[in-house]
């Protein structure tokens, strides 16, 4: 199980940091991944990190504003989002991908329920 946190009401060019740790199984040979969803809009891609930590992606949308990182342990997944824009505004999920290094939604295996962020003007 996966399980989000963190999410809210910021202003434009506020930051907000989401978390996302598992429980009942460990992810630590996983890729981690972000990805978000806004009314009407298909799912798309944030952000991921190879399960070494070593390796992450982003979108172009949010590449030099948003962070990926996850724990030693490697079983908690954060992402620091910095400079919101109102278009940010989305449910992000947090998911897991056992086989390889995908930023395909599709491609991943399991999923947190999502939390809400809502950047204002």
């Amino acid at each position: 199980q996966l399980l989000e946190s963190g999410g809210g009401l910021v202003q434009a060019g506020g930051s907000l940091r989401l978390s996302c740790a598992a429980s009942g199984r460990t992810y630590n040979r996983f890729t981690l991944g972000w990805f978000r969803q806004a009314p009407g809009k298909e799912r798309e891609f944030v952000a991921r990190i190879s399960w070494s930590g070593t390796t992450t992606n982003y979108a172009d949308s949010v590449k030099g504003r948003f962070t990926i990182s996850r724990d030693y342990a490697g079983n908690t997944v954060y992402l620091q989002m910095n400079s919101l824009k109102v278009e940010d505004t989305a449910v992000y999920h947090c998911a897991a991908d056992q086989h390889g290094f995908s930023g395909r939604w599709t491609d991943y295996e399991y999923w947190g329920q999502g939390t809400q962020v809502t950047v204002s003007s």
